[in-house]
């Protein structure tokens, strides 16, 4: 009797310990499969005015076929005039420049002069999230048609993609950081051409930058409302006048941004490597983003694109932050319409103060426009006919 009790308990926990086996293996299969589609790349869906699409790897061919191998999309004008790149997705965890390019690529026509969008700078970094950060994989925009899915990224190229990272970073501006930096593709700069993932992507874009004559260079940015250097437009000294007259066009606009001089002790940063390396003028610009903050409370789709969150309402009347916060947050609409009146009055600018530099275009988004309809109108759809 006891023999047969204790054979019925094995097999009790013989099924237990199968069960078990069997829903960890599913859990695993999800989630998964759940981190594999962050490396299906969202589609974008280019403007008639679109000239060429191609991949970083032109400028770096050993780039080609690794994770940071991201599009490049080229508008031309029939008239020679001058040549504008914008970066976006640099931080992937910073959704207002990744989304500010996609938004130019789908409506832009170029005249005169040559812009180059980068949207996902990084590449690599979209295929991941920041570990203990609990973040969406992704949030959702409204298009013109349906909605529109975007991955929310890591800050931090993938580790899966570069690996180890070293104890101390000395970049290849010499300036030593911490280990996970050597992932950042914004202390990477100028880059090496044989060098870990994201120095080889660093490298190629200052050779897009050097080969095709770029007179005026802008990496978009986020930054959490309590860090000091927020809603700025930090720029390369060669560029102070053009930041400067910029400035008071968008003031007048109702869009307040502070200047800030590139540290020329602060190097591996797009804003000081470009300038310092390349003959454009380089600019970067921030924009507050409460989902990118230590405050903020539970993250959420919700809080990605509407940037509500109560803490930083409390944190603000605390005086605590470095941006005016209230009950309405900072939504990703309002973001992107500050990158793109900022882009718009640089490109301007740039042809008052060097006329073989004037660039033209046409059907660009409307900043105000983005303020009041939000997303929908700039945005197409996959069942669009283009």
């Amino acid at each position: 009797m006891k023999l047969t009790s204790e054979k019925q308990m094995n097999k009790f926990h013989l099924g237990i310990s199968l069960g078990l086996l069997l829903l960890v293996g599913l859990i695993c299969f999800l989630t998964g499969r759940s981190f594999l589609s962050l490396h299906q790349e969202e589609p974008i869906f280019p403007s008639a005015g679109l000239t060429r699409q191609f991949r970083l790897s032109h400028y770096l061919p050993n780039l080609s076929h690794t994770p940071g191998d991201t599009r490049v999309y080229l508008f031309e004008g029939q008239e020679k005039g001058g040549n504008i790149l914008i970066l976006g997705g640099t931080h992937p965890n910073e959704p207002a420049g990744f989304i500010a390019t996609v938004v130019l690529i789908e409506n832009l026509k170029v005249k005169k002069g040559r812009i180059f969008l980068i949207p996902q700078a990084n590449l690599s970094g979209f295929t991941h999230n920041d570990p203990f950060e609990a973040n969406p994989q992704r949030f959702f925009l409204p298009a013109r048609q349906g909605i529109r899915w975007f991955r929310y990224g890591s800050r931090l190229t993938n580790p899966v993609h570069q690996w180890p990272d070293p104890t101390t970073y000395t970049n290849p501006a010499g300036q030593k950081l911490a280990g996970t930096e050597s992932r950042n593709l914004n202390r990477a700069y100028p880059g090496q051409p044989k060098g870990s993932l994201t120095e080889k992507v660093a490298w190629a874009i200052i050779q897009l930058i050097k080969s095709e004559n770029i007179h005026l260079a802008i990496d978009l940015h986020e930054a959490a409302p309590e860090y000091p250097v927020i809603n700025a437009m930090v720029f390369h000294e060669r560029a102070a006048e053009l930041a400067a007259m910029a400035l008071m066009d968008l003031q007048m606009e109702g869009f307040d941004f502070r200047l800030e001089a590139s540290p020329p002790n602060l190097r591996g940063l797009s804003h000081r490597e470009w300038g310092d390396n390349t003959s454009a003028l380089a600019v970067l610009l921030e924009t507050a983003n409460a989902s990118h903050g230590r405050l903020k409370g539970k993250p959420s789709v919700a809080l990605i694109v509407e940037g509500r969150d109560n803490n930083y309402v409390r944190a603000a009347k605390l005086g605590r932050l470095f941006v005016p916060y209230d009950e309405r947050g900072i939504p990703l609409s309002r973001r992107v319409a500050r990158h793109l009146a900022a882009v718009k009055t640089l490109a301007s600018y740039l042809g008052e103060l060097f006329p073989h530099q004037k660039v033209e275009f046409s059907d660009y988004p409307s900043p105000q426009e983005l303020l009041q309809q939000g997303f929908q109108p700039f945005l197409h759809s996959p069942r669009q006919e283009r």
